[in-house]
């Protein structure tokens, strides 16, 4: 009992760092590249995650957490999947709409429902089902303005939604079948995605911006500005380790929605963004979508909780059964 209860306040910390992190490196981003005219977002999270790689390597110095060895090539490849679909996810919205990224970004969920079912033989109920319809629903009201298809967007959005499927996935599935932590998986990964990024970034934002990183005019408060985002970005890569170990990968991209809608409230309410009743609508449906699925779940890890007790039970039971009978023998 006690186990559990530390395992769900484990799992709350975990996603409220997540939200707290995530929001907080958006309005940051948002103000670097919006504001102060900052455009290399591949290179910007090839820092980010180089930052954290350093910071992990300290914190292992310091006996904060121990390492773990991990075999080569499942890291190398794991590293560089995810390295490649962020670079996807960047290119994706190089190529399509605000509307269609949006689309793209909502695909995720269903994809992973879909890969988890086919592939890992994991079962989703027709409620759990329904809450995340109604999530996705909400959300796509909310943040989708307009649809234009191309066929090269259309294709770099199905890769970026396969290689973001599978990676995070494997992050779960890692975790759980290698017995590392979170802490662990991305202190060996993060190199492997930093390297990915450091060497395609540059290109990819040169291709989508027509600027060259490189010779952009840093300024001191485009500088603080980066660090800072640099200093959020290892709460916001150690928290999406941690909630999808602990987790699974739909919850994580359910948080991911809810998150867009904080990023849409807080955009209104500091920076001044428009917003009008479709927003507010959206927003409203995809809570109540959230909501639904927290129930669902929670209701249903219970169920499964007490049916487990209940065969330990009896196989304790059978157990202690036939040990008396082989002593009166």
């Amino acid at each position: 009992m006690v186990e559990t209860s530390r395992f769900q306040m484990g799992v709350i910390g975990a996603l409220a760092l997540s939200v707290a992190s995530s929001v907080a490196i958006v309005i940051c981003n948002k103000a670097l590249m919006s504001n102060l005219g900052f455009p290399f977002a591949t290179t910007l999270t090839s820092w980010h995650l180089m930052v954290t790689f350093c910071t992990l390597h300290v914190a292992q110095k310091f006996n904060v957490f121990e390492t773990k060895s991990i075999e080569m090539k499942t890291i190398v490849l794991f590293g560089i999947l995810n390295g490649v679909s962020i670079g996807l996810l960047n290119l994706s919205l190089g190529f399509n709409s605000i509307g269609f990224y949006q689309m793209t970004k909502l695909a995720i969920i269903p994809f992973t429902v879909l890969l988890e079912t086919a592939f890992l033989k994991k079962q989703f109920s027709q409620k759990i089902k329904l809450s995340l319809f109604v999530l996705l629903l909400g959300v796509g009201i909310a943040s989708i303005t307009d649809l234009q298809l191309n066929l090269v967007g259309s294709v770099l959005s199905l890769l970026a939604i396969a290689t973001t499927c599978v990676g995070q996935i494997l992050t779960n599935t890692i975790q759980k079948r290698l017995n590392v932590s979170s802490t662990q998986l991305l202190y060996h990964s993060a190199p492997y995605q930093a390297a990915i990024l450091f060497v395609s970034g540059p290109l990819v934002d040169q291709f989508l911006t027509k600027q060259n990183v490189f010779a952009y005019k840093y300024s001191a408060v485009v500088s603080a500005f980066i660090i800072l985002s640099c200093l959020i970005a290892v709460s916001v890569n150690f928290s999406t380790f941690l909630v999808i170990g602990k987790t699974s990968p739909v919850t994580y991209q359910v948080l991911g929605h809810l998150k867009t809608c904080l990023v849409l409230g807080f955009g209104y309410t500091l920076l001044h963004d428009p917003f009008t009743e479709r927003n507010i609508v959206g927003i409203l449906i995809a809570i109540f979508g959230m909501g639904l699925y927290s129930y669902f779940c929670t209701h249903e890890n219970k169920k499964k909780q007490s049916s487990d007790s209940l065969t330990a039970s009896q196989d304790s039971y059978t157990t202690e059964f036939v040990s008396m009978s082989h002593e009166a023998e």
